[in-house]
């Protein structure tokens, strides 16, 4: 007797497409997840990063009979000193940078917390200041009693006692700027840099990097760290996307 034919077990098309249906709403569910998941983790290890910061300028103020530190300390061979480290002079994007000569890198050491995870370094719109990433952070500029110039021998730095509402006043912040006056940017062409201060109104353009879902993250005065919302107002529409923006006055003016 024979036996009756065999059926192929394949997929019909009809089956197929729907298995292809079937997992691309399960992508479209999931996916977002992920990227809300990714967002949260670099959220996270920035605010590590910038509590780290913060213990590291406690120690200073400490070894330091509890003065601030100024923003810029002084002038170096053919570079500037920061508080953050050596920055050659010279074109943008080929200056040599050394982070162990910043006032508070023998507090800190080389703990990998230079880069904020979400700085895109990698984005067309972003103008490298040294020969690769420097720093994604900025000191709040209001705490350097000479600003953004050379301190000199009449400059007094600010003790922490003096600091009215240490809970609220940044210490640290997520810092970008546009530039568009530096080749290879231009009015025509702005880019975003990275910028080493955030301040109400010490630079033409705003300074805060909102990075994390629209919010920056900060240290404040007191060793805490979070996150708050650009002041209103205050983005910087030349790249909408980039979300530049100033931080709230009450949070950088002591």
């Amino acid at each position: 007797m024979k036996k009756p034919p065999t059926t192929d077990p394949a997929f019909t098309l009809v089956e197929l497409l729907v298995v292809i249906a079937i997992i691309a709403i399960i992508v479209s569910l999931v996916l977002p997840v992920l990227v809300g998941v990714k967002a949260s983790a670099k959220q996270a290890q920035c605010l590590s990063n910038i509590r780290q910061l913060g213990l590291a300028s406690q120690l200073y103020w400490d070894a330091n009979d509890q003065r601030m530190f100024p923003y810029l300390s002084s002038r170096e061979g053919d570079g500037l000193t920061y508080w953050f480290g050596w920055l050659q002079s010279g074109s943008e994007g080929h200056r040599q940078f050394d982070p162990a000569q910043g006032v508070i890198w023998p507090y800190l050491q080389s703990r990998g917390i230079k880069q904020c995870p979400a700085f895109d370094y990698r984005h067309p719109k972003y103008k490298p200041k040294a020969t690769g990433a420097a720093y994604g952070y900025g000191y709040n500029l209001h705490l350097s009693a000479s600003e953004a110039r050379m301190p000199t021998e009449n400059d007094t730095m600010r003790l922490v006692s003096q600091i009215q509402r240490p809970t609220d006043i940044a210490l640290f912040a997520d810092a970008a700027q546009i530039n568009d006056f530096q080749a290879p940017a231009s009015f025509d062409n702005p880019l975003v840099e990275e910028f080493y201060y955030v301040s109400n109104g010490g630079s033409a353009y705003a300074n805060g990097h909102f990075r994390h879902r629209q919010k920056a993250a900060v240290a404040y005065i007191d060793g805490h760290a979070g996150s708050v919302d650009p002041a209103p107002k205050s983005r910087d529409l030349r790249l909408p996307a980039m979300n530049l923006a100033r931080l709230p006055k009450h949070n950088l003016i002591p």
